[in-house]
């Protein structure tokens, strides 16, 4: 397949988006596919689990590269990249400026995590916004949902007002998402038949899916 480039996005901090990166980046790893990582957020937590990572198992894992980038060079690395990888998976930052529209024009698919609350939810409209600005088509993802928990018809009504999809997977509240970061891991290698690992796998399969992979 060609390269696929995904943009996690999402203005509101706290969503989850670097915890989702790093489990969908090992879970296409462990598929066979090749991935490249584009750390874009000022914080560099992609950055510092990867070599949490490196630390730990040496080459990291076969397959998975981790960039962190600044600039005016996203768009050129990302193109590069994508010549090189099967897959390149973007962490952006929280705040909408120059570097964040770029990511987001630079995708095929952009990935919006959001916790199912209604401040999340309307915290959630800049980013919709911007994605229908750059023509980027935009996949909402359900995030740290908590166990047993059933959208109300007036939360779901809020996720449709925002004019995005949903992806039919969800991912949990669980602390095993953390404790497997911390350790320089993914919840696939911690835990591989855990409802967290399934959940992740589901996700990732369902994002190259949608993104025509």
């Amino acid at each position: 397949m060609g390269a696929k480039v995904f943009t996690i996005a999402q203005q509101k901090g706290g969503a989850g988006k670097t915890t989702l990166a790093a489990h969908l980046a090992v879970a296409w790893t462990a598929q066979g596919y090749s991935v490249a990582v584009v750390d874009i957020d000022p914080q560099m937590s992609l950055t510092a689990w990867f070599r949490v990572r490196e630390a730990a198992q040496g080459d990291a894992g076969a397959g998975l590269l981790v960039n962190q980038i600044k600039g005016w060079r996203v768009r050129a690395e990302v193109d590069k990249l994508a010549g090189d990888h099967d897959i390149v998976l973007i962490d952006s930052p929280p705040h909408m400026e120059t570097e964040a529209r770029v990511a987001i024009r630079a995708a095929d698919l952009v990935i919006v995590p959001v916790q199912p609350s209604p401040m999340d939810v309307w915290a959630t409209r800049p980013t919709i916004e911007l994605a229908r600005e750059e023509k980027s088509p935009v996949l909402l993802v359900l995030n740290r949902v908590p166990p047993r928990a059933k959208l109300t018809d007036a939360m779901q009504a809020e996720l449709d007002a925002l004019g995005g999809e949903q992806a039919e997977a969800q991912i949990g509240n669980r602390v095993v998402f953390a404790s497997a970061l911390s350790e320089g891991r993914s919840v696939g290698e911690v835990s591989p038949t855990g409802k967290a690992a399934r959940e992740i796998k589901a996700l990732a399969k369902e994002l190259l899916v949608r993104a025509g992979a």
